[in-house]
Formats: C-alpha cells, sequence, structure tokens
C-alpha cells in the first residue's frame, strides 16, 4: 500500500549544535530524506560573517577525539579545527591530596585527547555546511504539538503568532530539555538535583596552558580548566567550569573580578601561576536528567532533551553526539529497507543501541560526582590511592583515557557510507 504523502519527511525541533549536526549528518548520509529544521532563533545572512573574530567570552564545548572522527565523517573537522584548540594532557588531582592522574595525546598515540571549540565557530561551521543542501527551515519558529497520522506525524508550529501543521514521517525534538515540549508530547523525566552550580567563564593566568586540561576536584565540588585560544600555540586563557552551592555561587557573583580571581585562585592553585583575569561569567543548576524511554512511533529524542549530565567529565555533547550518528544510521537502515523512517522498530534500534552508552556514561560521571563530593577521611584516602593507583596501572589507566576521549565503545557505521559530497568528483 502506497503511503499517505507528507509535507518533508524529517522534522527537527530545535537547530542548535544537536539539531544542525543531525540535519548535516542526515543530508550527508541519507539524502533522500527531505528534511526540515524549526529553529527559534531568527536566521539572517548577517548571523554568517565571511571572517570569525573570537570573542574573549566566548562560550565552548569540549570534543572528544571520538566526535572529531564523528567531524570527520561528515566532511566538517577541517573547518571547526581553525578554532578548536587541542587537548595535549590531561591532568585530574584532588585538592590537599597527593592522589593524581596525568593522560597524554602521545601515549595513546594520537595528536590530542579532545578539543575545546567555541559554540558560536561551531554554529557557523555548520549553517555554512548546510547551505549547501537542500535541508529546510523554518526560523523564528517553534513546535508547540504533535499527533500521530497514518504514515506520519502533523506538527503543529507556531510562527510570529500565526499557527500552522506540518507534515512528516518523524519528528526529531532536539532543543534541549528546557522548552517543555519533551513533557508536553508525554515522556517521563526522572531529575536528581545535585544542589549546585556550573559557574562558566574564561580565565586569563599568567602562564600559558601548555594544551592541558585541569580537572580539580575540592571539597566545595569539581573544577575544571580546559585550555582555549589558538590551535597553534598554547596561550594564557582557559575556559572554566566551576561547581558552586547557591550560597557559594551568590558570594563570588558579588565579588569584584579581582576577588573573585582570588577565590579561584584559593580553590584551584597555582599550578597555571595567578589567575590574572576572569571574564563574563554564566551560570546554570545542575541536574541529572534521564528518560525511561527517549522513542516513541513518529518521534525521537536526542541530546540535553534525552540526558542531561553533569559538566565534570566534560560528555554531555559528545554522548549526544554519538548518539545523533546512531539515529542517522537507523534513517540509513530503515531508506536501504523501504521502512517509514518513523516505524518504532527504527527508532527503538536506536535507543538499544544508544542505551547502553548513554548509561555508562551517565554512571561514569555520575560516580565521580559522589565519590570525590565526599569529604570523609576514609573516602579521601581511598580517592587518593585511587588517582596514584590509576596514575601507575597501565591498563586502568587506559581505560579511563579511552573514556575520556569518548572511544572504545561501538561506533555507528556511518563512515562506511560515501557522502555526498565523497561521491560527487566520481559521479562527473
Amino acid at each position: 500500500m502506497t503511503e499517505p504523502s507528507t509535507d518533508t519527511d524529517l522534522i527537527i525541533a530545535g537547530g542548535g549544535l544537536a539539531g544542525a549536526t543531525l540535519a548535516l549528518a542526515v543530508a550527508r548520509v541519507v539524502p533522500e530524506l527531505r528534511v526540515t529544521v524549526v529553529e527559534s532563533f531568527p536566521l539572517s545572512s548577517e548571523a554568517l560573517p565571511d571572517d570569525y573574530q573570537p570573542s574573549y567570552d566566548a562560550r565552548s564545548t569540549a570534543l572528544a577525539w571520538g566526535s572529531r572522527l564523528v567531524f570527520e565523517d561528515l566532511g566538517l573537522w577541517s573547518a571547526l579545527a581553525e578554532h578548536a584548540t587541542p587537548i595535549h594532557h590531561i591532568h585530574v588531582s584532588d585538592r590537599g591530596r597527593f592522589g593524581a592522574t596525568r593522560l597524554n595525546a602521545g601515549d595513546q598515540g594520537q595528536e590530542a585527547l579532545g578539543y575545546v571549540a567555541d559554540n558560536r565557530w561551531m554554529g557557523l561551521c555548520l549553517m555554512r555546511a548546510l547551505l549547501a543542501t537542500n535541508v529546510s527551515w523554518q526560523a523564528p519558529a517553534e513546535v508547540i504539538g504533535m499527533t500521530n497520522i497514518p504514515g506520519g506525524v502533523s506538527v503543529d508550529i507556531r510562527n510570529n503568532g500565526e499557527e500552522h501543521t506540518l507534515t512528516g514521517r518523524c519528528l526529531v525534538v532536539a532543543d534541549g530539555g528546557r522548552s517543555g515540549l519533551r513533557e508536553q508530547l508525554g515522556f517521563v523525566t526522572r531529575t536528581e538535583d545535585y544542589g549546585q552550580n556550573a559557574l562558566i567563564a574564561n580565565v586569563s593566568t599568567a602562564e600559558c596552558h601548555q594544551f592541558t586540561a585541569f580537572e580539580r576536584f575540592t571539597e566545595s565540588g569539581p573544577m575544571a580548566l580546559l585550555p582555549h585560544g589558538s590551535p597553534a600555540r598554547p596561550e594564557n586563557q582557559s575556559a572554566l567550569v566551576w561547581t558552586l552551592s547557591d550560597a557559594a555561587l551568590e558570594e563570588i557573583l558579588a565579588l569584584p573580578e579581582d576577588a573573585r580571581c582570588r577565590q579561584l585562585q584559593a580553590r584551584f592553585g597555582w599550578r597555571l601561576g595567578r589567575f590574572t583575569r576572569i571574564g563574563e561569567c554564566h551560570h546554570y543548576p545542575l541536574k541529572l536528567t534521564t528518560v525511561n524511554e527517549s522513542v516513541r512511533p513518529g518521534v525521537a529524542l536526542v541530546g540535553n532533551a534525552a540526558h542531561a549530565l553533569h559538566p565534570v567529565a566534560g560528555q554531555g555533547f559528545n554522548l549526544a553526539l554519538r548518539g545523533l550518528m546512531t539515529l542517522v544510521e537507523q534513517f540509513r537502515r530503515a531508506v536501504n529497507e523501504g521502512t517509514p523512517i518513523g516505524d518504532l522498530a527504527i527508532l527503538g534500534e536506536y535507543q538499544r543501541l544508544h542505551r547502553q552508552d548513554w548509561q555508562q556514561t551517565v554512571q561514569f560521571s555520575d560516580s565521580l560526582i559522589r565519590i570525590f563530593g565526599q569529604s570523609l577521611p576514609p573516602l579521601a584516602v581511598a580517592r587518593d590511592s585511587g588517582l596514584i593507583g590509576l596514575d601507575l596501572v597501565p591498563g586502568a589507566k587506559r581505560w579511563f583515557a579511552r573514556k575520556a576521549m569518548g572511544v572504545g565503545g561501538r561506533r555507528p557505521a556511518i563512515s562506511s557510507v560515501k557522502t555526498v559530497e565523497e561521491a560527487a568528483p566520481n559521479d562527473h
């Protein structure tokens, strides 16, 4: 029986990093599918400047080595690398203790353990690449509802105060966990409040970072300093993720810049010399949010809409990216087999394949918070011994390194499929 016609095939709610990456991956790997992205932020040609000048206060994302491999498969890495600072070393320590673990890219046979990329630059690279595809955009607009119809879904969209519907084969919710669309569609979330906040800012130090990422566990929570700035030479700028209680956050935000630097110095120490500047501060409450079921007939959750992690291990976007590629892999399979992309068998397989990854990643990140968030002396001694052992035992150290690099698990089979860009030269 012929399926009813629809306006498009895939509707993506949200055109941020997750939604735009998914749109590009589908355009590259499953070009047969018509894709429409619904994004609340207005798009214009002015949002895509010819040149890019990094801002000191630019927000950034940690990209694991495995994420670089994904972007290489999508033909985007060469552009992203122009403003992606490599991480050559990772130093993990517990404040007030001797235990520490050090990871080096050379020991893993790679040129980097990961990278730190400006969010705005990543968005620009994705949008420039998407302009060369047939992906359609509705912006500014938002998805406000969905109903299942024979052969697909009918999606309700609000645009400039007016509402209309768009029919498709499948809806992917990629607008994060704060829009309310996930709950409106009936997905049940589980949320655990850590009682902490993440303060995000860029900082300057007297000494260069030497492409080293520092993960520092303190009695008040973990903090991370990630190398930021030039991809080619070590500079004095790092991206800070500082975990603070509600009261400590209020205290820090009320301080002038020089006093903030002194407070940060007292927590982090002197491994990078004196803190000389702390830029614009952003903050958000830390919660572990997961959903029991991330798919239903005709709809799938991805990225932060499916799982939001503590930033302690820098795994959030990397986990999301692996999930996106698993979904694209299943879309490719569906088209090959002549199965509707919104079929529960297709979406259920995406959920099954991705579930083990997110369960292990959530457990890895959450256990770090539980173990290093306790100040009891016996646990402190155990942590100290554990970090020393991790640094001395090659097998354990390699396991930890591969976790940090986002490799070692199942890799979705998209690299074996020729993308449109790769296939084009052979078609002439």
